[in-house]
């Protein structure tokens, strides 16, 4: 069995001629841009689906492509980070992610869209695997936890690419226009702060594997992962609908539930590194679980608008550093690179999110909303008993 401590043991720490305070800045503007751009993105879905003329079921069906380029690069991924090194990789595909965006304003087909999806979701995987990889070498050479503040800057850049977008359309600016104000700011801060990203490249000696046969520990990762990511999407695709349905809330206060759930989250990530220094990441894993059920239980017995927001509240700083710190655990194993064990981890993760919207649908159809609220609670307590298994973790 492979032993995952909480403080990095993957490498001697690497050296570098900037200060650790530099790296980090460059670090999290790099999860900053990564946010941004795939905000850019999602703030002009409704335009691009009324310029394509596309159906409902017909957007449904071209949004797939997405995660699909996604999971379809996810060992290629981890097995070019761990062979040229996450600084290499992230250099090279953050500005092919900020390109991939300005064309998928060009697409005049649903067809077209799908392609420049794909391609999106491939180069953005390629990003997130050698970012993650890159993210867990700075936090070894920082010499304390600092992960879920890069994560906090990926929400901060989520938000910021929301509110451009929201100022974008007010403007009347096409959605053309708009990416290609985007992706050369993004291209100016990667010119401007990939000098100060990490070698970041495997030290063992053995060629990495295309495949790699799955551990036990990276395997229990990933299912933590899943329960969370689940979590956040149906969070992220029914929170406005419960809102608006369960708790009966007034039109204007329907986003409250998403946009209460959001700060927390953000504001976790924050805050998250302290309590991890303090705690470690064993007790706050199984705390924030308990968390997670504890939120959305108060929102389903509960249905009211200051107790469902108290409970969403919960929620999105239950969820804010499950995933930071499941990275960082992943990568700090001492049987393949850091790379390949983010993916493995990530791939079982993502298909949590990708599975957690549909679930809810299915049991609301059975049910009721409420029903799947209740379901999705059960996963923070899975979260907890997990954890509460896993010995590796120190």
């Amino acid at each position: 069995m492979s032993t995952i401590a909480d403080s990095s043991t993957l490498a001697p720490q690497e050296t570098s001629k900037y200060s650790k305070q530099a790296i980090r800045l460059a670090v999290s503007l790099f999860y900053f841009g990564q946010g941004l751009v795939f905000a850019s993105w999602a703030s002009r879905i409704p335009d691009i689906k009324t310029a394509l003329h596309l159906s409902d079921a017909a957007l449904g069906s071209i949004l797939l492509a997405l995660p699909v380029g996604q999971l379809i690069t996810m060992p290629l991924s981890g097995r070019l980070v761990a062979i040229f090194g996450s600084k290499r990789i992230l250099t090279l595909a953050a500005p092919f992610y900020a390109l991939c965006l300005t064309n998928v304003a060009l697409a005049a087909a649903g067809w077209q869209l799908a392609l420049c999806l794909l391609l999106f979701g491939v180069s953005g995987n390629l990003c997130n695997i050698a970012l993650n990889t890159q993210a867990v070498t700075a936090e070894t050479h920082y010499g304390k936890p600092i992960m879920s503040s890069f994560h906090g800057s990926w929400s901060l850049g989520l938000f910021t690419g929301a509110l451009v977008g929201l100022l974008m359309m007010n403007l009347h600016l096409s959605t053309s226009n708009h990416f290609w104000i985007i992706a050369p700011l993004a291209w100016l801060h990667i010119f401007i702060n990939h000098r100060f990203l990490l070698i970041g490249k495997s030290t063992q000696k053995e060629k990495p594997k295309f495949l790699i046969k799955p551990q036990g520990v990276l395997v229990q990762l990933g299912i933590i992962a899943f329960c969370s990511m689940a979590t956040e999407g149906a969070l992220m695709d029914w929170s406005g609908v419960y809102f608006k349905e369960i708790v009966k809330a007034p039109a204007k206060w329907v986003i409250l539930g998403y946009a209460s759930y959001s700060a927390m989250m953000t504001l976790g990530r924050f805050i998250g590194d302290r309590f991890i220094a303090t705690y470690g990441r064993k007790k706050l894993l199984q705390f924030c679980g308990l968390l997670v059920s504890s939120g959305m239980i108060i929102s389903v017995i509960f249905p009211y608008l200051f107790t469902a927001t108290l409970g969403f509240m919960m929620v999105g700083i239950g969820v804010s550093v499950i995933i930071p710190m499941i990275y960082s655990i992943a990568g700090n194993n001492d049987k393949i690179p850091a790379s390949l064990a983010i993916a493995m981890v990530s791939s079982i993760g993502y298909f949590g999110f990708l599975m957690g919207p549909p679930l809810i649908g299915y049991i609301s159809e059975l049910f009721n909303l409420r029903y799947s609220f209740a379901f999705v609670g059960c996963f923070g307590v899975l979260i907890s008993l997990i954890v509460s298994k896993i010995r590796a973790i120190r």
